[in-house]
């Protein structure tokens, strides 16, 4: 009987001491962990909407600067970077083949001017003298048609004096316009073979302070582009640095690239080019250089508006202690407000929503704390330096 008591005595220490230590873990683990509620007061600020896009700078006006005629390149007056004038002398190719052909066309003018005047003469007198029937129908036909013949040769000469003139004019090349040289593609000595395409020697930028963006533009978001919309945009030789532009024009005609996705599927992409004037004071702006664009297609400047999360926020009965109030409320957008241990659902109306800020156009007042997030904090963690746990309030 002693035994038995003593079992029951036993067992029963045993079951108080682990419901003891069970409520000593539990508190211990609630004040290890910590429910914290983030606000934000809703305020006035500006809130935009934009596409992406990547584009590639270039002068506003480039001409390139070439040649009609074959030869060699004499001599080079201008290099990479040199400030030119219109009409300015930049490079001069070899002339003693076009100066033969210019002489050859010049003595070849001369001989058929004087066969067309001799012939012009002879055909002016037999008219006169066939008039008064001195001279034969054939005669007289015979010396109309070498006036035309000569007169055919003439002309034929005159032309080709006239190009051999201009072909020659060609060897001495001048900038076509005032600017400044940004690629040159040719050395002293070198032949140049213009065939069926012009080879380009020069070319020349007009204005490097005023700068445009040729920016592919996707075809998903070119409906919300406009002429006149503000543009922003970097650079990575200057990532510090956001450029401002303007866009100046959306060319209708549509460019499509391929790319292989799979050995069996390929995948096309539509783009539209979008050109965006930018001012360059200082010339940071080089041509050629890579920019990643923000088409701003709708802005609200200084209007009331709250964190997009705060939108997504939703009390969760897990999270909340004992004695925790929740007043909901109907409606399709709803933001949070806590006093103590109530928490207050307010339905919104919004507007504009740039992804991280959302228009707040009716429901809550200016400086109204909304509760955008639910962190827990693992005070363990903390006191041992590591990171504390993180929980954004779960989407609607």
């Amino acid at each position: 009987m002693k035994r038995k008591t003593t079992r029951n005595i036993i067992l029963t220490v045993a079951v108080i001491a682990a419901a003891v230590a069970a409520v000593v873990l539990t508190g211990r683990k609630n004040q290890q962990r910590e429910v914290i509620f983030e606000t934000v007061a809703a305020g006035k600020g500006d809130v935009a909407k934009y596409v992406t896009a990547t584009g590639t700078i270039e002068p506003v006006t480039e001409v390139q600067v070439g040649t009609q005629v074959s030869g060699i390149i004499d001599k080079l007056y201008a290099d990479y970077n040199s400030i030119v004038k219109e009409g300015q002398l930049i490079a001069e190719m070899d002339k003693v083949t076009l100066e033969s052909d210019l002489a050859s066309a010049k003595a070849s003018y001369q001989g058929s001017e004087a066969e067309y005047d001799y012939q012009k003469k002879n055909y002016e007198r037999n008219v006169k003298l066939h008039e008064k029937g001195l001279v034969s129908d054939t005669d007289f036909e015979l010396s109309e048609y070498n006036y035309r013949m000569a007169e055919s040769a003439y002309n034929s000469s005159k032309a080709a004096l006239a190009k051999a003139e201009r072909n020659l004019g060609y060897a001495t090349i001048t900038s076509p316009i005032d600017g400044v040289v940004i690629d040159r593609a040719v050395e002293e000595g070198q032949t140049v073979a213009a065939g069926f395409e012009t080879p380009t020697l020069f070319t020349i930028a007009a204005d490097l302070t005023k700068m445009q963006v040729v920016a592919d533009v996707d075809e998903a978001d070119i409906g919300g582009v406009a002429d006149g919309q503000r543009v922003t945009f970097t650079v990575d030789a200057f990532p510090d640095d956001v450029f401002e532009g303007r866009v100046e024009q959306i060319r209708l005609g549509s460019s499509s690239s391929t790319s292989s996705v799979t050995s069996t599927t390929t995948e096309s992409v539509v783009t539209y080019e979008v050109v965006i004037s930018a001012d360059n004071p200082d010339l940071k702006l080089k041509p050629r250089l890579t920019a990643n664009i923000s088409i701003y297609t709708e802005e609200k400047p200084d209007v009331l508006s709250v964190p997009a999360k705060a939108l997504r926020f939703t009390p969760v009965g897990g999270l909340m202690k004992k004695g925790t109030v929740i007043n909901d409320c109907d409606g399709q957008w709803k933001v949070w407000t806590r006093e103590g241990n109530t928490f207050t659902a307010h339905p919104v109306t919004v507007g504009l929503s740039d992804g991280i800020n959302t228009e707040i156009t009716g429901g809550i007042d200016d400086g109204t704390e909304v509760i955008t997030e639910v962190r827990i904090v693992d005070n363990k963690a903390a006191k041992t330096g590591k990171p504390a746990s993180f929980m954004p309030g779960p989407p609607r």
